[in-house]
């Protein structure tokens, strides 16, 4: 009698029927525990958020006053910052600097304000300098460090003024500024670079 070589090769490797539901079943186990580390993700990255929000207030309360020059805006800038931290605190990659993503968020914010700023004035284009004004009574009232900044960088267009802070103020290497201005770093250094000239020009 002759053997069926196909026949045979066929039953010996096609699978058994329950394999199929062995296979189904061994997927949803790798799913749901996929789903668990995840979810314990997002727990553990909105507990580190919230554990490093009070720690940055100052921080981020300094740099809305940097960019806004009001202290009632940096107040609102402050508060939306956190708001969208934790809204979002599942981005937040948990081992990296908390501070330079926060301050990323506040700028975004900014950035957003000024464009709805010019869309309700009807201007396609607002300068920054002109767009809020500084308010020289609460500069007089206010003891904190940032006014002490305020005094030396106040006349810098925003771009460099933002650039300063975060790097000489904050500490920020370039990098760092690069990144959460979301700019190359070449750009970084040009600013600084002009802001240095201008800030000599003014001691002259």
């Amino acid at each position: 009698m002759a053997l069926d070589i196909g026949s045979t090769y066929n039953r010996l490797h096609m699978p058994a029927p329950q394999d199929h539901g062995r296979a189904r079943h061994g997927a949803s186990l790798q799913e749901d525990a996929q789903s668990k580390i995840n979810g314990e993700s997002a727990i553990a990255s909105e507990t580190a958020v919230r554990a490093g929000l009070s720690a940055n207030l100052a921080r981020l309360w300094r740099y809305g006053l940097v960019l806004s020059r009001q202290r009632d805006v940096a107040d609102d800038l402050v508060q939306q910052t956190c708001v969208r931290a934790l809204e979002r605190a599942e981005q937040f990659v948990d081992g990296t600097r908390l501070d330079h993503w926060l301050l990323s968020i506040l700028h975004s914010i900014w950035l957003n304000e000024l464009r709805s700023r010019r869309v309700r004035l009807g201007q396609g284009q607002v300068d920054a300098q002109t767009a809020l004004v500084f308010d020289g009574a609460d500069m007089a009232e206010t003891k904190m460090a940032a006014m002490q900044v305020m005094k030396r960088v106040n006349d810098l267009p925003e771009a460099q003024r933002m650039a300063v802070f975060l790097a000489y103020v904050e500490g920020l290497s370039y990098r760092e500024v690069a990144t959460v201005l979301d700019i190359p770093i070449g750009t970084v250094l040009s600013r600084l670079a002009a802001a240095r000239a201008k800030l000599a020009d003014g001691e002259a």
